[in-house]
């Protein structure tokens, strides 16, 4: 059974599709518990499930730096396999990757390597591409530079909006962090930072 640590930043959409699977017994996932970076709506999932949940808010702390070794330690005191960034808005500084990487993953709403950072979605359409989607991936210290686990493509219609085009994106990325994450726990992949 692999241990994860979920973390979030907003209505938690992609926690609630592991959270749903996890009621699958044949599903190899346990959530140990969800974080955040403030009190956003997504903990309400945490607490539906009774998962256990911490909010750790960069505005209580002097700095980052010192903001991410509390997230840390929040985190290395479940002990889990794996952390997942679902929708955690925030880049982490090099420190908290490295003691983490290469079990930290990340979702993303573009076909990376293009289209990276907050705007995936907003680029891409200005960009005028036919086509985009997600990609999970493992976290390095770049932004979304790190090695691709698995990308699935969405179409761009042509009466897409950036707000219907994102709906449909996520659409995708719930199902496909689902089956990552059960690939990563079953072994059919394998996390490493090369």
């Amino acid at each position: 059974m692999l241990k994860a640590v979920v973390l979030i930043s907003g209505g938690g959409s992609n926690l609630k599709a592991i959270l749903e699977a996890t009621e699958n017994p044949e599903y190899p996932v346990s959530v140990l518990a969800v974080g955040a970076d403030n009190d956003c709506d997504g903990l309400a999932h945490a607490d539906n499930y009774g998962v256990p949940s911490f909010v750790v808010s960069p505005g209580n702390f002097a700095n980052r730096a010192e903001w991410a070794e509390e997230l840390l330690a929040q985190i290395q005191g479940f002990k889990p396999d794996i952390v997942i960034l679902a929708g955690f808005m925030r880049i982490l500084p090099p420190a908290f990757v490295r003691a983490l990487s290469p079990n930290l993953i990340n979702t993303h709403p573009s076909l990376l390597p293009l289209f990276p950072g907050a705007h995936g979605v907003h680029d891409a359409m200005v960009a005028g591409a036919k086509e985009t989607g997600v990609t999970i991936h493992i976290v390095d210290e770049g932004v979304d530079t790190g090695p691709h686990l698995a990308q699935a493509k969405v179409e761009i219609l042509p009466e897409d909006t950036e707000e219907s085009l994102h709906e449909r994106i996520k659409v995708v990325e719930r199902q496909l962090l689902v089956q990552v994450v059960a690939d990563i726990a079953s072994g059919k992949i394998q996390l490493s930072a090369n």
